[in-house]
């Protein structure tokens, strides 16, 4: 209970210092209003939990069922995601009474003895899917403050990286061998995707001990990278050339030299922090004008287990969105490392293997069978969570996915060779 609570009221929290018009616009189609997200996340726990395990279960409000069902085909009818922002009501006070009256319905049902295995089951997916949408708060927040030529500050706080010295890339090899990929059982949450474990056998590889920086994405712009179409796959070509990219999203050319948009506004481009917001087809052209390549995502789970075995608080040291910094933090310069470092937080990891089903995969019986199966197409995986991922909510063996045109979201670069 005390879980549920601390998980339910983060959502809150993050739009305590925003105004009400901040939660209803909507920025693009790949990005919704945050009261939607409030909205849509107690949908879930209303209609999975509530609707299935109380007998003669009253809707809080029937709409709701079309208005905030994202994608569930067997719920029935959804709202059109692209015109979630055309919506002036519900208001935001009434969505915040629903998220408090269905708590309450929920912590009722958490004391009583009909909150079995199957609710609790439903319980934690619920939660778990909340934390993903607290990460899409920040982004699609991100990009709508994006649009506004004010540049609004979201976290005036943010910590200003600064380093006196560059950390040398290094390079961490592993060797050939079999190698078990994907979540154990009996080991804690994980999502259908990363099941089951098996065996896959891995040729020998090389990661960079970090991720690539502003500094080094800039030397790739100045060079070139951008006009120069042998670096590019034929989609990511037709993408530059269609969205006249020429940086990565929210960096803007000023008369003193690059800036980029953050949730604390405006502010110059720092060299040595990670480069982010870039798009799979902009990760992979720079990996080839290096003379490298992305990881396979069988790669990076290797190195990362590898890294978790050697330092065991890899994960909590890392910049998640409990650090409240909400943007990549600079690799400090520290040669004892031997392992890699930024595995987890500051930017999910672009790999190159396409989001597929791992063998023996079996999609799960109805609608929660939805949630990750149906997308197994045109995506491509991404590991290791981001400065707005929430630290519980990460693991090793966490598959993120997205369409390799997608730069709103926290993505970056670990070169591989």
């Amino acid at each position: 209970m005390q879980r549920y609570l601390s998980i339910r009221n983060q959502s809150v929290k993050l739009c305590e210092e925003l105004l009400p018009e901040d939660l209803v616009v909507q920025s693009m189609p790949d990005a919704s209003p945050l009261r939607w997200h409030l909205a849509h996340t107690t949908w879930f726990f209303e209609t999975f939990l509530l609707n299935e395990m109380l007998p003669d279960y009253e809707p809080w409000n029937e709409h709701f069922e079309v208005l905030f069902n994202s994608y569930y085909n067997s719920v029935g009818e959804q709202f059109p995601r692209a015109n979630r922002g055309l919506l002036t009501r519900p208001s935001v006070q009434e969505i915040f009474d629903y998220r408090r009256e269905i708590d309450e319905k929920v912590l009722q049902l958490m004391k009583s003895n009909s909150c079995q295995y199957d609710a609790m089951r439903i319980l934690e997916i619920g939660l778990q899917h909340e934390q993903q949408h607290q990460e899409l708060m920040l982004t699609d927040l991100k990009h709508l403050f994006s649009c506004n030529p004010l540049f609004p500050e979201y976290h005036p706080q943010i910590q200003v990286n600064k380093s006196d010295s560059s950390s040398v890339q290094k390079w961490i090899t592993h060797e050939e061998g079999l190698n078990e990929i994907g979540a154990r059982e009996g080991h804690g949450f994980s999502y259908d995707n990363e099941h089951p474990r098996h065996r896959q056998f891995v040729e020998s590889f090389s990661l960079s001990n970090r991720l690539v920086t502003n500094a080094e994405y800039l030397a790739f712009m100045e060079d070139k990278g951008y006009q120069r179409p042998e670096f590019w796959l034929s989609m990511g070509w037709q993408a530059v050339q269609s969205e006249g990219w020429c940086s990565p999203l929210y960096w803007h050319k000023t008369v003193d030299g690059w800036s980029q948009f953050t949730l604390s506004g405006l502010r110059p481009v720092s060299g040595q922090e990670p480069v982010t917001h870039v798009s799979y087809f902009e990760a992979d052209a720079y990996a080839r004008w290096a003379g490298c390549r992305l990881p396979e995502e069988a790669e990076w789970e290797i190195a990362a287990e590898e890294s978790i075995h050697n330092f065991p608080d890899l994960i909590s040291q890392g910049n998640f969105v409990e650090t409240e910094n909400y943007h990549p933090r600079i690799c400090l310069n520290d040669s004892e490392i031997s392992t890699c470092q930024q595995l987890f937080g500051d930017v999910w990891e672009w790999t190159r293997s396409q989001y597929s089903a791992y063998p023996g995969y079996r999609t799960p019986e109805g609608a929660i069978g939805e949630y990750n199966g149906k997308f197994m197409c045109n995506q491509f995986v991404l590991r290791g969570g981001s400065c707005a991922t929430p630290m519980s909510h990460i693991r090793t063996t966490y598959r993120n996915f997205f369409p390799p045109e997608a730069r709103w979201q926290f993505s970056g670069i670990r070169l591989a060779k």
